[in-house]
């Protein structure tokens, strides 16, 4: 079994749609979201601003590999397009963090480098983790850290500019037939 936590963003289009097409793509994977918040564009590239969720997620059948082709399929089901790094994108999945039965997993592999090695920099990708699992931890040259310290590491400036909305997305949790929506 595999648990992982993703990023995902949308700053083109009908951007909570996007966001919420991943959270139904993904299905009775969803453990928790976090709600949605909107985030200025990181990376000095001219565009909108981001609604931004984490997701966690958690599959027996799932590697880390398996949680970066599932958020890479739910990217092309968006028709996101690949031109300007840190450009506008209909939806960007990012595998932040995975683990299996024995622990977080690490990869230095080019397609997926594990943990995210720009996670730790990002409130956009902090704020909202630290909301839906308040003890997660992300390792740091070879460290476990607690992400409230990460953020607290972080300018003030990157933390003031991530703002909750009042968007939540749907998701099911296991054995429930009921949806959480707003």
């Amino acid at each position: 079994m595999t648990r992982a936590v993703l990023s995902i963003g949308s700053n083109l289009g009908d951007r909570l749609a996007r966001l919420r097409g991943v959270v139904d793509g993904l299905g009775n994977r969803v453990q928790a979201v976090s709600a949605v918040y909107s985030t200025a564009p990181w990376g000095g590239v001219e565009q909108d601003d981001f609604l931004n969720a984490i997701v966690l997620v958690d599959d027996p059948e799932f590697d880390c590999m398996d949680w970066l082709r599932a958020g890479q399929r739910l990217e092309q089901a968006a028709d996101r397009v690949r031109e300007v790094r840190w450009g506008a994108r209909t939806l960007d999945v990012d595998v932040v963090w995975c683990a299996d039965d024995d622990g977080p997993r690490r990869s230095a592999d080019p397609e997926l480098t594990l943990p995210h090695p720009r996670a730790r920099d990002r409130a956009f990708v902090l704020v909202p983790w630290l909301e839906v699992d308040p003890a997660a931890e992300l390792e740091v040259d070879g460290v476990p850290v607690p992400i409230r310290e990460l953020l607290d590491r972080l300018d003030p400036a990157e933390r003031a500019g991530v703002h909750r909305t009042d968007h939540l997305l749907a998701f099911q949790t296991r054995g429930d037939e009921s949806c959480d929506t707003n």
